[in-house]
């Protein structure tokens, strides 16, 4: 099936708000559960990235499951910034090691080659040249950096995309449901993916189906 890319930013207060308060406990414990698999050590003093936080829970629970790391979390959509400052605020003890970025990649505002680990959920499918986010790895990462970054994985057909929406997003707001049909449609395919790290010469990265709908990218930085 065809990829259909959408817009990059997901800007409006109706889509951050119905983003926010949907359940995505399934997905982003999920992640955390791909890092910890990856045995990234005790992170003590480590400085992460997290490219596309949205309203920040993966940030947030990185830093609850290694509380000496710090973490640079940049968007580009100011209403997602701001549910993000909302639930850290209520967090005083993981907000002073969090440093929230409105930008987006390629951005200036993070620094080269000054990350000991790299995350990014769902981002990838929103960009409409996926190389700035590769890029972004190898300019921002230390070398051997950690990297994960997982996303949508695009079914094969219009079908499909709609048993997923009526399994995952009944009962939501049409405007997620929408978000959600829109970004199945625009993810990419396992070996799309995997071209465009050989691209980017990240080819020791590996690609993996870690669900029904995603896929990840983990692995190090080369050194």
């Amino acid at each position: 099936m065809k990829r259909r890319p959408e817009p990059e930013l997901m800007d409006s207060d109706e889509q951050a708000l119905a983003y926010a308060q949907a359940d995505f406990n399934e997905s982003n414990t999920l992640f955390i559960e791909l890092l910890r698999r990856l045995d990234p050590g005790p992170l003590d003093g480590a400085r992460a990235l997290d490219i596309g936080c949205g309203p920040a829970d993966i940030s947030i629970r990185f830093l609850r499951a290694w509380p000496k790391a710090t973490c640079d979390a940049l968007d580009g959509s100011q209403p997602m910034l701001d549910l993000a400052q909302t639930a850290l605020d209520a967090l005083p003890g993981v907000a002073k090691r969090c440093r929230l970025i409105r930008d987006q990649i390629p951005s200036a505002a993070l620094d080269r080659g000054g990350y000991d680990l790299i995350i990014s959920n769902s981002l990838l499918h929103h960009l409409h040249d996926p190389q700035v986010l590769w890029r972004t790895l190898i300019e921002t990462g230390k070398p051997g950096a950690l990297v994960l970054i997982m996303d949508l994985m695009r079914p094969a057909s219009a079908g499909w995309v709609e048993a997923l929406v009526s399994t995952y997003a009944d009962g939501e707001p049409k405007v997620l449901r929408d978000d959600f049909r829109n970004s199945l449609f625009a993810a990419f395919e396992p070996a799309e993916v995997a071209e465009q790290l050989t691209v980017a010469g990240l080819d020791g990265l590996k690609v993996g189906v870690v669900s029904d709908r995603h896929l990840a990218v983990s692995g190090r930085l080369p050194e």
